[in-house]
């Protein structure tokens, strides 16, 4: 009465033990009916290059998204937070020891910074102490606006952004934050890589830029935020041209 038992406990043991070797690379197949895409979107069973067209559509018709990490352009390192939409965004910049808040409202761009930021370089300190802690709306002529508003336009930032260098190609699972991610890379990796959400929609979740150029983190897609532009009375116009320090 106790041999069939038996023999079902050893046939079930010597099977676990081929699947493990399977799961090790021995090469075996059909221990496990599990689909490695089930409960995904899919976009985990396309090619690099199908990927990279969804998430690029996927993040150009979300609404919104915050962005945060390090960009290395132009020969410096931002660190940003920032939240965009379509007609502006908000967050904070830092660079070369400084950090300054960036405001965007359509076409109006403002920086707030404390005395220090503006004093910097030697700048006027009296002028630097008015300036302090205020919306300080940038001329669109001003270098400053050229150079900031970049960074508060969700479309052009994300267009430079989302962009893989070299034959693209998909680098495995993963995951980000507790989500499940297929990663796509440009020359192995040295052209940036890209993690995609597996779970809904495959919004971009994680870059790390070609070249050391910095690595950004993705959240809060199609979350909206307010965006207005701040009190008067916390608001200073400086004129055409902001201090040159």
């Amino acid at each position: 009465m106790t041999v069939t038992p038996r023999r079902r406990l050893r046939r079930a043991a010597w099977l676990g033990a081929v699947c493990a070797l399977a799961v090790t690379g021995a090469g075996l197949t059909g221990c496990s009916s599990e689909d490695p895409d089930a409960g995904t979107n899919g976009v985990g069973k396309l090619s690099a290059q199908k990927i990279q067209a969804k998430t690029r559509a996927a993040a150009e018709a979300a609404g919104a998204v915050r962005l945060h990490g390090t960009v290395a352009a132009g020969g410096s390192t931002y660190t940003l937070d920032m939240r965009l939409k379509s007609d502006g965004g908000t967050g904070s910049v830092a660079a070369e020891g400084a950090t300054f808040g960036l405001l965007r409202v359509g076409d109006q761009l403002f920086l707030k910074a404390d005395a220090g930021f503006w004093s910097h370089d030697g700048g006027d300190a009296a002028a630097a102490e008015k300036l302090a802690d205020k919306y300080v709306k940038v001329p669109e002529g001003d270098p400053a606006y050229q150079k900031f508003s970049g960074f508060t336009d969700k479309d052009v930032l994300l267009d430079g952004l989302l962009t893989l260098h070299g034959k693209v190609e998909t680098d495995g699972r993963h995951e980000r934050a507790g989500v499940r991610t297929v990663r796509i890379t440009g020359d192995k990796g040295s052209g940036g890589s890209l993690d995609v959400s597996l779970e809904g929609t495959p919004y971009p979740l994680r870059l790390t830029r070609a070249g050391s150029a910095g690595t950004l983190s993705f959240s809060d897609w199609n979350k909206d935020f307010p965006l207005t532009e701040p009190a008067k009375d916390d608001t200073l116009d400086y004129g055409k041209q902001l201090p040159t320090s």
